[in-house]
């Protein structure tokens, strides 16, 4: 039975990173299944002072096989009010709302309250964060007045299901992993895509991937260069600066390691990510603290190993010395699974990963969500 599915969340012009990425390949997994589904974007996101970076809107052209619908303004609760009718009289069967930061709490809570009110549609959250990565004064109160808005909700670590269990006892929480970032295109060869960057195609290659802000731990990568033993060795830094750049300018300064590091500081549009995973040789994630991590299904994609640090969601998609290397997140043990990297060699976790991303498809995830749907229609 085709399903009417609106997914209330970032879309395209808006630059929401993984998020954005998720809601239009959710949608277009949706759509091949055979279901109408509509994007309900935002018209206003984030306000100047949770938004650090250039811009909160991309120039690339929007998507020409999705319907999204700009309607919702953050902070305007009569926009809220009349967004929640809008949805209440349209009557579909099921809204999946993406929730990742409490200051969307009461915009969301409010439309789905509204929404509830025809007694038909089913509302499903896919939880990202339930705690987040910075915490702000009212995330308690605006998570409780989100969360009793919802049916159920899907999470894609243990990490967010434990944080949603000492909010909610009594609905269904699934928890599923989460699939492979495939629309960024096919890899392609590591000379090519060195050459495309400006990198020298006999150098050991380090990728730290997505926005520089300061739980993602990036100082502590940098700490760790010195004590690799690989001397022919480059990090590339691909993100936007969410922190103050001037910080980590000077470490590098400090710890003489200006030639192993190059700051690609900037947004890297859709049609250059392929570009950077293919040139990698690891891909890095030394975050201090995590859910789940949208870079990990990107290596996945791009058949990359990958070194974690052992926090929050991050170990539970990364099979130590199979998929990739666990570390702690600090310098020194960064450093010694590097090392271990280098001494394994690429080829050890090629298998791995290839069987890995069986686990991580598209159609398996929409098939777990829609059968959580039917399961709250009985």
């Amino acid at each position: 039975m085709a399903l009417y599915i609106v997914i209330l969340g970032p879309a395209h012009p808006f630059r929401g990173g993984g998020i954005t990425t998720f809601n239009e390949r959710l949608a277009r997994g949706l759509q091949e299944a055979g279901h109408k589904v509509e994007i309900l974007n935002f018209t206003v996101q984030y306000p100047s002072f949770l938004f650090p970076g250039k811009s909160q809107t991309t120039d690339e052209p929007p998507p020409t096989d999705l319907t999204i619908e700009q309607r919702l303004h953050s902070m305007n609760p009569i926009n809220w009010w009349s967004t929640g009718e809008y949805l209440r009289k349209k009557k579909p069967d099921l809204i999946l709302v993406r929730y990742w930061l409490p200051f969307m709490g009461p915009a969301f809570g409010t439309v789905l309250r509204r929404v509830r009110k025809n007694r038909s549609t089913k509302i499903i959250a896919l939880t990202d964060n339930v705690q987040p990565h910075e915490k702000r004064l009212g995330d308690q109160l605006f998570t409780r007045y989100f969360l009793p808005a919802c049916d159920a909700f899907i999470t894609m670590s243990k990490k967010v299901e434990q944080d949603l269990r000492s909010f909610v006892a009594d609905k269904p929480i699934l928890q599923v992993r989460h699939p492979l970032y495939d629309n960024f295109g096919s890899p392609v060869a590591k000379d090519k895509a060195r050459e495309h960057l400006g990198i020298s195609s006999d150098t050991r290659v380090l990728l730290f991937f997505g926005f520089i802000r300061a739980y993602k731990g990036l100082d502590l990568l940098l700490k760790a260069l010195p004590l690799i033993r690989e001397q022919n060795i480059l990090l590339v830094v691909a993100g936007e600066f969410y922190d103050e750049p001037a910080a980590y300018h000077r470490l590098i300064n400090e710890l003489g390691i200006e030639n192993k590091v190059k700051l690609m500081a900037d947004f890297i549009p859709s049609d250059q990510v392929r570009f950077y995973f293919s040139a990698a040789d690891l891909v890095v994630q030394p975050y201090r603290n995590a859910t789940q991590s949208g870079v990990t299904p990107l290596a996945y994609h791009f058949d990359k190993p990958m070194v974690v640090t052992n926090v929050g969601g991050l170990p539970d998609y990364v099979e130590n010395e199979k998929t990739g290397l666990i570390a702690e997140p600090d310098p020194a043990s960064l450093a010694q699974a590097i090392n271990r990297f280098f001494e394994f060699g690429a080829d050890r976790f090629s298998a791995q990963i290839c069987e890995k991303k069986k686990e991580l498809s598209w159609p398996v995830f929409i098939d777990q969500l829609l059968q959580l749907f039917y399961r709250l229609k009985k």
